[in-house]
């Protein structure tokens, strides 16, 4: 069983690893939420054919009602807040009778999937597995969401007490360890289990996108994904600014996000219309035409201690791609690119060194851009391995299974 607020036809990661794990024998139910994401509406073609989103990939999927995340922040708690209640009452009603070897619960955010999760393995007898790809509450206070010294006491309650009645916690970078071990408490089960690059970003016979004009002569920016608070587009922004005079530099920001409006403003006002342009959002399927177009691929996280912890999701998918990547994170993240010569990185928050660092990679010869690039590639065949990673994890959830339902920790207990 896979519980996750999220999933097909919205984009996650998880898709593919359902798909995947069908594909390898495994009767998967998963059970999730009206899809809403990023627009904060449920999507037109769901409410019109609800049936026709019942299976993806061969996997049932078991959709229960939420409150769409809408815009503002306590529409989006109701969103989080809904999904969790509505998937541990409903969700536990339609799927009475059925049990499960083992649960998978996936949490990008909110730290709220883990309820529902927690519920059905009480009442299922079944090991649960809690992939961790955002540190709840640190993350909450990073991006300004959450300031009460109190609320966040609570949150990390509520972490605690979700991680301790897991059986095994899956943490999206070594970063992560320490900092869930904090909250999970002494015998937690911790493992590392970074993301992999979707399959689709290995397309080599697309063309390239329509919808982006080609300029000869240009050095293309891309960006790709969500368009937050924390990919600290201010600082992104100011480096466009700063580089307008140079005629040949691009910047591509293909995604949308809850900054997005603040972006189109922002371009505007500081008048970068001529370098920086924003297409919108596309599927994940169409992602590798815009790839075509750039000549580096930017990832990007604010100046702040959390995100130091982390792995950028998309930046598995940017290595894959062959293209060097700019960087302008801290800690983990940015040591992957650094270390494994796949491209340029600097401080998070450092407009002026992110300038310097484009001006520097599109100095470079075409030559040197594709050794990076090459790297890039090796690196993540080596680390970040689609087959290696699922098989990794095929063998702990079969391991979680024939412990045995009668060993399973006490509720609450380490």
């Amino acid at each position: 069983m896979v519980v996750t607020q999220y999933f097909w036809p919205e984009n996650f990661r998880i898709n593919d690893l359902v798909a995947e794990l069908v594909r390898r024998g495994h009767p998967v139910v998963v059970l999730t939420g009206w899809p809403n994401y990023p627009d904060g509406r449920v999507f037109d073609e769901f409410r019109d054919h609800p049936r026709d989103f019942d299976e993806y990939e061969g996997a049932r999927i078991v959709r229960v009602p939420l409150l769409p995340r809408g815009s503002g922040g306590v529409r989006l708690l109701l969103n989080y807040l809904t999904f969790s209640v509505s998937a541990s009452l409903l969700g536990l009603w339609r799927l009475r009778g059925r049990q499960f070897d083992a649960i998978l619960a996936y949490e990008p955010s909110p730290i709220t999937v883990g309820i529902p999760a927690g519920v059905f393995r009480a009442f299922k007898k079944a090991p649960l597995a809690f992939w961790v790809l955002d540190l709840w509450p640190e993350t909450l206070q990073a991006i300004g969401v959450v300031r009460s010294k109190m609320l966040l006491h609570l949150v990390g309650k509520l972490v605690a007490s979700i991680y301790k009645r897991c059986d095994l916690i899956l943490a999206q970078s070594k970063s992560f360890v320490p900092a869930i071990a904090k909250y999970a408490g002494r015998g937690a089960r911790i493992e590392y289990f970074p993301s992999w690059s979707d399959s689709v970003f290995n397309a080599e016979d697309v063309g390239a996108a329509t919808e982006i004009p080609v300029i000869q002569g240009s050095f293309n920016i891309l960006f790709a994904g969500n368009i937050g608070e924390a990919q600290d587009f201010p600082a992104i922004l100011a480096a466009a600014e700063r580089l307008k005079d140079f005629p040949n530099i691009r910047w591509l920001i293909v995604g949308d996000g809850r900054m997005a409006g603040w972006v189109a403003e922002e371009i505007k006002a500081r008048g970068l219309e001529a370098c920086v342009s924003l297409p919108g959002r596309y599927p994940v399927e169409r992602m590798p035409s815009f790839f075509k177009h750039a000549d580096a691929l930017l990832v990007s996280l604010k100046d702040e201690p959390i995100f130091a912890l982390t792995i950028p999701g998309k930046l598995q998918s940017y290595l894959a791609a062959g293209i060097p990547v700019l960087a302008m994170l801290n800690g983990e993240g940015a040591e992957v690119v650094e270390k494994g010569g796949a491209g340029l990185a600097c401080r998070a928050g450092d407009h002026e060194a992110l300038a310097d660092a484009v001006l520097r990679l599109s100095e470079m010869s075409m030559d040197e851009r594709n050794a990076m690039g090459m790297k890039g590639v090796a690196l993540s065949k080596q680390e970040f391995g689609r087959e290696k990673l699922i098989g990794q994890l095929e063998g702990w959830l079969e391991s979680l299974r024939f412990r045995g339902h009668h060993e399973l920790r006490p509720k609450g207990q380490n």
